[in-house]
C-alpha cells in the first residue's frame, strides 16, 4: 500500500474553521485528519502540502516511520503550526491503520482499559451550566476572567471570579465538577488569588494560570500552595515541551491537544510520560470532528486518562460526519467500527470552505484598561 494523494480542506464550523485533510492510497482506503489552529489556518494547510510532498509512495501503515521521517528531515522542528501539519497526516495514516486491520485504533493503541470515556462540555453562566447538566453532563468548563466587556480589569478578577463560581455551585450543588479556564492571561500573583478566591468551592482543577512561555511561573503556583489541581499543555508542542513541565511536577494535569502537538503517536507518549510523574490526562480538544474522534480513542487506551473535552456544540460537528461518536449521560460510548469510526461528507465541506474575509477573529484581541494589546 502506498500513499497517492493528500487533501486538504479548511471547513468554517462556526467558531472554528477545522484545517482537515484525507489522504489516499493506491488500494483505495482513505484515512481523515484534522490540524485545526485558530487564526493560522493557511500555513497549516502549506505545512501538510510540505510533509505530505515527503509522505509521497510511503505506506501508511508505517506510521512510526513516517513519523520520524516529518519531524526529522525538515530540520527546523516543533511549534504550533508544524506540530498541527503532522497530528494532522498522523491522525489519518491511523485511520487507515484501523481499516487495513479492521479495528478500532483504540486496540492498536493495546486496547481499551475502560468501558466508556468522561467528556465535559462549556458554560459561561449558571444558565450554561444547567443546560449542560440536563444534557447528562456531569462537568463543564467555563472561563476565569469576565470576557463580556472591552477591557479586562485585573484587579477585579478575583472578586469576579469567585462570585461566578459560588453562583454555579450553589446553582448546580457540590456533585457537578467544574474546571476553570484561565486562558493563561494572569501573571503569577493575580492567577494565585484568583486560585485562592476559588479555594472551598471544589474545583476539579484551574487551567493554564499563567502564559506557557515561561513554565518557571508555574513555580510561583506551586509554591503557594494551592489544594486545587492546576492544569496546562495545550500550548506546548511534543514530548520535549513537556519534558521539564512534567519532570519538575509543576502540575497536576496536562492537556495536549492532539491536533497540535504530533496527533495520535505524540500524544500517547505525552501521556505515558506523565504517568510515571502521576500526572492526570486530560486533552485539551475544542476542535473539529477528526481530532474529537481521535482523542477519543487515545483516551481510551491511557491509563492515567482523568476527562475529555468536546466541543459537539458546534455547528456541523456532527452533520459533517457518517458515524459520529455517542455521548451518554456525559461519557462518549467506545467506537467499534475499523480505524477512527466516521467518515466525512466531502459534498458537505466543500459548500463551507473558509472564507479568511469572515473571519470572526480577524478584529484583534482583548485590550487592557489602558488600550494595550492584551492575550486573548
Amino acid at each position: 500500500m502506498k500513499i497517492t494523494d493528500v487533501k486538504t480542506y479548511v471547513m468554517h464550523g462556526i467558531r472554528r474553521n477545522w484545517v482537515l485533510c484525507k489522504v489516499e492510497t493506491d488500494e483505495g482506503v482513505h484515512g481523515w485528519g484534522e490540524g485545526t489552529l485558530e487564526r493560522h489556518e493557511p500555513a497549516v494547510v502549506e505545512g501538510i502540502n510540505i510533509l505530505a510532498s515527503r509522505l509521497e509512495g510511503a505506506d501508511p501503515t508505517q506510521i512510526e516511520r513516517n513519523w520520524q521521517i516529518m519531524y526529522r528531515h525538515g530540520f527546523w522542528r516543533g511549534g504550533a503550526v508544524m506540530g498541527s501539519a503532522m497530528a494532522a497526516l498522523d491522525i489519518a495514516m491511523w485511520d487507515i491503520a484501523g481499516k487495513v486491520y479492521g479495528q478500532p485504533v483504540y486496540k492498536l493503541l493495546g486496547g481499551a482499559v475502560r468501558e466508556r470515556v468522561r467528556a465535559y462540555t462549556h458554560a459561561a453562566d449558571l444558565r450554561g451550566g444547567q443546560d449542560a447538566v440536563d444534557e447528562g453532563f456531569s462537568a463543564f468548563k467555563t472561563g476565569g476572567w469576565v470576557t463580556g466587556q472591552d477591557s479586562f480589569y485585573e484587579k477585579d478578577v478575583p472578586d469576579a471570579l469567585r462570585e461566578k463560581i459560588k453562583t454555579l455551585r450553589d446553582g448546580l450543588g457540590p456533585d457537578v465538577d467544574i474546571m476553570i479556564d484561565n486562558h493563561g492571561r494572569s501573571r503569577p500573583s493575580i492567577a494565585n488569588r484568583q486560585i485562592d478566591a476559588v479555594a472551598d468551592l471544589n474545583v476539579l482543577f484551574f487551567e493554564e494560570p499563567v502564559p506557557p512561555e515561561n513554565i518557571d511561573a508555574l513555580e510561583q503556583i506551586r509554591a503557594a500552595g494551592h489544594r486545587t489541581d492546576i492544569a496546562t499543555g495545550e500550548r506546548l508542542f511534543f514530548r520535549w515541551g513537556f519534558r521539564d513541565l512534567l519532570h519538575r511536577r509543576l502540575v497536576d494535569v496536562i492537556q495536549p491537544d492532539i491536533a497540535h502537538t504530533g496527533g495520535i503517536s505524540e500524544i500517547r507518549r505525552i501521556a505515558s510520560m506523565a504517568e510515571i510523574e502521576y500526572i492526570k490526562f486530560a486533552p485539551h480538544n475544542p476542535n473539529g470532528p477528526v481530532a474529537g474522534a481521535a482523542s477519543l480513542h487515545v483516551c481510551a487506551a491511557v491509563p492515567n486518562f482523568l476527562i475529555l473535552e468536546t466541543a459537539r456544540d458546534m455547528p456541523y460537528h456532527n452533520d459533517v460526519q457518517t458515524n459520529p461518536a455517542v455521548i451518554k449521560d456525559g461519557y462518549y460510548e467506545l467506537p467499534t467500527e475499523p480505524g477512527l469510526g466516521t467518515d466525512l461528507d466531502e459534498d458537505m465541506i466543500r459548500e463551507r470552505l473558509y472564507d479568511p474575509a469572515a473571519d470572526r477573529y480577524a478584529g484583534g484581541s482583548w485590550n487592557a484598561e489602558d488600550n494595550s494589546p492584551a492575550d486573548v
